[in-house]
């Protein structure tokens, strides 16, 4: 048997009605919305099947939950705590931690009655530990993990391939991009990325605000996100100088307004652009500065607004795409693991001004 074979101890007994996702890696909105091209899968082969999303986060209230529990692929999604300490000498979740975690595993469990657990993650005893749990107080449920590791995958019921072993049977490059790594579980169950994409819905704060802020006839609504606002992501900020370039509004054959989003710690940055946009272009172009405006669930529908969304390799750039919204996704160093495969998607490495442009003329609508 090669790793590329599954391993099993326990099958279904027939499609599966509850399905349990377990997550740990990073609670970034990106890093979370690219495990829906899964859900998706999953939802195609067992359209019937409830998905429930379990995430050990280590960082909780992150804003990324909101929008997560409320996606139409998920009948729900629970972020439970992770405590870590020292013990035994060693950093990790220890006694403490998991004494906390048993009883909202436990609930979980005998609440949703999974059939079928799902681990995601590749390395790690807290996602293994909490897959076993579950089983636990789930009569009957098969266990699904990913065999990164030596030994690994004999503490599941079946194991997917490593993501090296998995990215060499399909040709696909050693690191693969990010979203093909939720399918290294996905092959244990004979389930195969097929080309899906990410996935993501408006949501009502979204759709609110669409509707108190209607379209004006016969104008582009171009959205821009800056973004990168923390300081280990600072460096990942497209230069503001060559952003108001690449808008000169003379450029472009039909009248358009920019719309810039981000956190509420972007809004300073957001200033600055539209001061040297102003100062470089005059009062031409309608600016409007809405970092901070609200909820990701928000974002969403302004982000669906826009005939074209461009922004930097953070968190609206994925959800951009989820939504299908013709996207230009800006980057300042070549980093394939993030990209995405989308119709309407254009990467650009360390572009110029007009490179910038010359994309935006093909991905905006024809003029009205």
């Amino acid at each position: 048997m090669t790793w590329g074979e599954v391993r099993m101890r326990r099958r279904l007994s027939g499609p599966p009605r509850r399905i349990v996702l377990i997550k740990a890696h990073s609670a970034g909105v990106g890093d979370i919305l690219r495990s829906s091209a899964a859900w998706a899968t999953l939802k195609k082969r067992w359209p019937d099947a409830e998905l429930h999303l379990i995430f050990l986060t280590r960082w909780p209230g992150y804003p990324s939950e909101s929008l997560i529990a409320g996606h139409h692929l998920l009948r729900s999604a629970h972020f439970l705590p992770l405590r870590e300490g020292r013990w035994l000498g060693m950093r990790g979740v220890g006694p403490t931690g998991w004494r906390t975690l048993l009883p909202e595993l436990r609930r979980l469990a005998q609440k949703i009655r999974p059939d079928l657990i799902i681990d995601h993650e590749p390395h790690g005893l807290e996602s293994t530990v909490a897959t076993r749990i579950l089983r636990a107080y789930s009569p009957g449920a098969v266990t699904v993990g990913v065999a990164q590791v030596p030994g690994r995958g004999a503490l599941y019921d079946m194991a997917g391939p490593s993501f090296g072993r998995y990215a060499k049977e399909r040709g696909l490059p050693d690191p693969m991009d990010y979203t093909h790594r939720d399918f290294a579980a996905l092959a244990a169950l004979g389930l195969e990325r097929d080309g899906q994409g990410i996935v993501l819905k408006v949501g009502p704060e979204g759709r609110a605000w669409q509707s108190a802020h209607p379209r004006l006839p016969g104008e582009w609504r171009i959205g821009l996100n800056i973004g990168c606002g923390t300081p280990d992501a600072l460096p990942k900020r497209p230069d503001l100088d060559l952003l108001v370039e690449a808008l000169n509004p003379s450029a472009f054959p039909q009248s358009f307004s920019l719309w810039l989003t981000g956190a509420a710690n972007e809004a300073e940055i957001n200033d600055e652009f539209l001061r040297r946009y102003r100062q470089r272009w005059g009062d031409a172009v309608p600016l409007h500065n809405l970092a901070g405006a609200g909820s990701l669930v928000l974002l969403t529908g302004i982000i669906a607004s826009c005939d074209v969304f461009l922004s930097s390799d953070s968190g609206p750039y994925h959800m951009a795409v989820g939504l299908g919204k013709a996207t230009m996704a800006l980057f300042r160093w070549a980093n394939p693991e993030h990209y995405h495969v989308a119709a309407g998607l254009k990467v650009l490495v360390d572009p110029s001004a007009k490179q910038i442009s010359d994309a935006l003329h093909c991905l905006l609508p024809l003029p009205e």
